[in-house]
């Protein structure tokens, strides 16, 4: 796979960071510039409530925009998880979609 690819455990779907992408999209879609100078996007997929999230979706750019790395992790962040594995993560998964639709959409992403 391609550094400008990235699939999250569990998902049959490979999202690619999209070759037009511009710092002020990722800007403008929830990433934050770190201190290093790369872009990190850390949303909860909550399903129902994001004051409850039990996932998060951890997305991170690279500073010159050229590689991508995406995982489900748990709320410490600490372990990657596979929630498409679990029992009862309809609404995540769902939750999950939507959100990875909405970066498409903001040109972040493609298919």
């Amino acid at each position: 796979m391609d550094k400008r690819q990235a699939q999250v455990q569990g998902d049959q779907e490979v999202y690619e960071l999209n070759p037009e992408v511009k710092k002020y999209s990722l800007l403008d879609s929830g990433f934050m510039e770190t201190n290093k100078g790369s872009f990190r996007l850390e949303h909860p997929i909550n399903g129902s409530s994001p004051y409850d999230a039990r996932y998060y979706l951890r997305a991170v750019v690279s500073k010159n925009l050229d590689s991508l790395k995406l995982s489900i992790t748990d709320k410490s962040g600490m372990h990657s998880i596979n929630m498409f594995k679990i029992k009862d993560t309809e609404k995540e998964v769902s939750d999950y979609r939507y959100l990875m639709n909405f970066l498409k959409e903001k040109n972040v992403l493609v298919k």
